[in-house]
């Protein structure tokens, strides 16, 4: 974050000084919301929730090095040499210093929203954007109502693009989102199944993520999966420039010739408005042409040349526990997806899975959350999903993921067990830790399946 004055922070929240403190050139060089990562000179500004306010650690923080803080309310007494800076929400005023700040910045805003593959998406546009450019992207899964603004506020000068992931979990949230970022470019990377117990219907989710559009500059581009059917529904609706890319007929961006070789690389042919050209991604499965196709979408907007394209799509990383590859001694290869899950996702992971021909194939997956009254059927499909794959063995932990087992179990897959618990599947995981096994580990977040990957690790083949 680049600093700003006193009299900035004022004018960007609306707020009124409290105290004695009046140097209104004293700055800020940085915010936090959490009173145990104070850095000196930043401005500490303390949420509240249902189970929490941030209130209670404006002292800690201030004497933690904060140069000073914002509040809903006024102090029995005031830190000397600190500012207070009162407003009628800090949660509205977090959102109000964001859109402040980034509006400082004259670069692009590129914003990332879709039920599957943001993340991914979002990670693939910043290293193919980073051929040219420096780029500044959300870290990790920084993608709500507090991460968003966060993000915003670690703009510096030296940056020339940005790249925002928009989540959301109930309508109205990437409205508000949306609103924050005004996008010059906005993508949508499919529609899906996952928080369908919030929002009711698949159509009410594409309602939802449809909500970034109207946010979009108005010369503008949207970017869109042009193989969803829903969001297919969108050629020639809207006010700006639009491009669908996919594997279909018709569409602007295109990819053909796919092969995945043995250093788990996919290379694909890419057909894009203006040129053609080979690409080495550093990723598996089929689905990763959806994040190089937008990635090279919105570079060609921005300017770029096929030869720097190609090169970032070659310095493409994912984000921890998203198909991270793990070779291990012994020939175990691990693919940790373990960071969250749907039916969408993990039917991606399980063609992954079963493109690791010539190998022992085992999935272990656990429960998806959020999926409301149909989730029995959907854990049900995604073992069929896996049964159809080509898996060899299927591991489900978790109360809800014994639908997956059985699942597979009908679709032919007879190595298909259920475990209530990670204690009670470690046997069974220890004899699959065997020579020329590849071992998909993936569920919701909230099962933290990391820990599934941390015991494979420290029992495989050192």
């Amino acid at each position: 974050m680049e600093a700003l004055t006193l009299r900035q922070l004022l004018e960007a929240v609306s707020g009124t000084l409290l105290g004695d403190f009046d140097n209104l050139d004293a700055t800020a060089a940085e915010v936090s919301t959490d009173s145990r990562s104070i850095t000196p000179g930043c401005l500490f500004i303390p949420l509240e929730g249902e189970r929490f306010d941030g209130h209670s650690f404006i002292g800690a923080a201030l004497e933690a090095g904060a140069a000073g803080c914002l509040t809903t309310r006024e102090r029995e007494s005031y830190q000397p040499g600190k500012f207070y800076v009162k407003v009628r929400s800090t949660q509205r005023a977090l959102w109000e210093l964001a859109q402040y700040y980034k509006r400082l910045f004259p670069i692009p805003f590129i914003a990332v929203t879709g039920s599957v593959g943001k993340t991914t998406t979002k990670d693939m546009t910043a290293a193919v954007l980073g051929a040219k450019f420096c780029v500044h992207k959300t870290e990790g899964n920084f993608n709500n109502g507090i991460g968003v603004p966060l993000t915003l506020l670690k703009l510096e000068r030296r940056h020339q693009v940005c790249v925002v992931e928009l989540g959301m979990d109930h309508a109205g949230e990437i409205d508000s989102l949306g609103r924050l970022v005004e996008p010059d470019m906005a993508l949508i990377t499919n529609i899906g199944d996952a928080h369908i117990e919030n929002l009711g219907s698949r159509e009410n989710i594409f309602r939802a993520k449809c909500e970034l559009l109207p946010h979009l500059k108005g010369d503008g581009l949207a970017v869109l999966n042009g193989d969803d059917p829903l969001l297919s529904t969108l050629r020639g609706t809207l006010p700006q420039r639009a491009v669908f890319v996919g594997s279909g007929e018709g569409l602007d961006y295109t990819a053909c010739d796919l092969n995945t070789d043995s250093a788990g690389r996919l290379s694909c042919r890419i057909k894009t408005p203006r040129s053609q050209f080979e690409a080495n991604i550093p990723a598996l499965g089929s689905h990763m042409i959806y994040p190089t196709l937008m990635a090279a979408a919105v570079a060609e907007a921005l300017g770029m040349a096929p030869d720097e394209i190609v090169r970032g799509i070659g310095a493409f990383l994912p984000t921890k526990m998203r198909m991270n590859i793990i070779r291990c001694k012994g020939d175990v290869v691990i693919l940790n997806d373990a960071y969250n899950a749907n039916p969408q996702s993990m039917r991606a992971a399980a063609a992954v899975l079963g493109d690791a021909q010539g190998r022992r194939r085992v999935a272990v997956v656990g429960d998806m959350k959020e999926l409301g009254p149909g989730s029995e059927q959907f854990h049900r499909a995604v073992g069929g999903y896996f049964a159809q794959s080509g898996a060899d063995r299927l591991i489900a932990i978790g109360e809800l993921a014994r639908f997956m087992a059985d699942g597979a179990k009908a679709a032919g897959l007879e190595q298909s067990d259920y475990f209530p618990t990670l204690d009670g599947a470690k046997n069974a995981l220890l004899r699959e830790l065997r020579a020329g096994v590849t071992i998909l580990v993936k569920a919701s977040r909230s099962m933290a399946f990391e820990k599934v990957v941390d015991f494979l690790l420290a029992n495989a083949p050192q």
